[in-house]
C-alpha cells in the first residue's frame, strides 16, 4: 500500500512538472481512491517540495480557487516575458521549418508557469500561423546540425554532398570545425582537405587513421550552409590540427559579415548617417577614431567580402578610406550599380 501511495505522489509530481492542473476530484476518480487520499498525497508533495527547497529552489503547489485545481510554481520555470523574447527570436530568425518551430515552442511552453501558458499562446498564435521559414534542402536543420556537431566533437573527416547557390551539386572532403548561426542560416565552418598534399597520416592505437594538418593551405576556412548539405559521409579517419590552425568562433562572429569567407583585413571608413551606434552594433570590432563636422571615422577588422555588402547597404552615408584595394572594389560596385539605372 505504501508503494502504491509513493508511486501516486511521484506521478502527481511529474504531472505538475509538465504544467498539468491537478484536480482533487478528478484525480480521485482516476486513481479510484477517496478525495481525502488525494488531498493527503498533495500535502505530502507540498512537504517534499518544502524540505528539498535547497535542491529544487522555490517550488510550491498553489491552489487556484476559480477552477479548484493545484498547479506548480517554480523559480526555474521560464516566465512569460522570457519565453516571449525567446519565441520572438526563433520566429524572426526563421531557420526552422514550421513543424520544428512548433515543437520547440511547445517544449518551451511546458516549462512556463500555469498562468502564463494561455496568455503566451494568444500572443504568438498569429505569428506562428503565418510563419515563413527559409527554404531548406535537408529534411531537418536541427537533425543535421546535431549530426555535424557530433562529428566536430569527434574531429572526424567528412565528405559532404552540397548544393551551391547556382543549384549545382558538388562534393567536398572537409575537416568540420564549428557550427554557427547568422542571418537566417546555420553554417558549418570547415577546412577543405587534399589528402595527398596536406596531410601526414599516422596510426592511432585503435587502428583508425589520424591526419595531422600542419597548416599548408589551411589558413582560410570555408563556410557551408547547413540546410544545403544533403548528405554526409563520416570516414573512419580523424584529424588533428596544429595550434596555429585551431578555430575561434567568437573571433569569426565579430569579424565576418553575412558569412562571406575571405582574408582578414583592417578597414577605415567615414560615416555620416543618423545612427553610428547601429554601425558599432553591426561591426563588433569597429572603433570610432575621429569625429569632426558630423563625420565619424571608423576602424574595423573584418573577414572577407561581406563587409562590401554591408557598406553598400549604407548608401551615401559611407565613404571607404582604406585599404586602397577596398576603395577600388567599392568604386567598381558603385559604378556597376549606376549603369543599371
Amino acid at each position: 500500500m505504501a508503494e502504491v501511495k509513493t508511486d501516486r505522489v511521484l506521478d502527481l509530481f511529474f504531472r505538475a512538472m509538465k504544467g498539468e492542473a491537478l484536480s482533487v476530484q478528478e484525480l480521485s476518480y482516476e486513481y479510484e481512491v477517496s478525495t481525502r487520499s488525494v488531498s493527503r498525497d498533495i500535502t505530502a508533495l507540498k512537504l517534499f517540495l518544502a524540505e528539498h527547497a535547497d535542491v529544487l529552489g522555490f517550488a510550491e503547489l498553489v491552489f487556484n480557487g476559480q477552477d479548484r485545481t493545484y498547479h506548480l510554481e517554480m523559480d526555474d520555470f521560464i516566465t512569460n516575458k522570457e519565453l516571449m523574447a525567446m519565441v520572438k527570436v526563433l520566429i524572426g530568425s526563421r531557420p526552422f521549418n514550421q513543424k520544428e518551430l512548433l515543437t520547440l515552442i511547445n517544449k518551451l511552453k511546458a516549462h512556463t508557469s500555469y498562468q502564463d501558458r494561455k496568455k503566451l499562446e494568444e500572443l504568438v498564435s498569429k505569428e506562428v500561423y503565418n510563419y515563413p521559414p527559409v527554404n531548406a534542402d535537408c529534411d531537418s536543420v536541427i537533425d543535421r546540425c546535431w549530426q555535424l556537431t557530433e562529428y566536430i566533437h569527434e574531429k572526424r573527416i567528412l565528405t559532404i554532398e552540397y548544393i551551391k547557390m547556382d543549384r549545382t551539386y558538388v562534393t567536398h572532403r572537409i575537416l568540420p570545425l564549428a557550427i554557427m548561426f547568422s542571418e537566417y542560416y546555420f553554417y558549418m565552418i570547415a577546412y577543405e582537405v587534399d589528402d595527398a598534399e596536406q596531410a601526414e597520416s599516422v596510426r592511432s592505437s585503435d587502428d583508425h587513421k589520424v591526419s595531422s594538418f600542419m597548416g599548408q593551405g589551411l589558413a582560410v576556412p570555408h563556410y557551408f550552409r547547413v540546410d544545403r548539405i544533403v548528405n554526409v559521409t563520416a570516414h573512419r579517419e580523424f584529424y588533428h590540427l596544429a595550434r596555429m590552425q585551431e578555430f575561434d568562433e567568437s573571433l569569426l562572429r565579430q569579424r565576418s559579415q553575412f558569412m562571406w569567407p575571405g582574408e582578414l583585413q583592417r578597414i577605415r571608413f567615414e560615416f555620416t548617417g543618423p545612427s553610428v551606434q547601429a554601425v558599432l552594433d553591426r561591426l563588433p570590432t569597429a572603433k570610432i577614431v575621429d569625429y569632426s563636422h558630423d563625420v565619424y571615422t571608423i576602424d574595423a577588422t573584418v573577414y572577407g567580402d561581406g563587409i562590401i555588402m554591408y557598406l553598400l547597404s549604407q548608401g551615401e552615408w559611407v565613404k571607404v578610406i582604406s585599404p586602397d584595394s577596398l576603395v577600388k572594389r567599392m568604386k567598381e560596385h558603385i559604378e556597376a550599380m549606376a549603369e543599371k539605372y
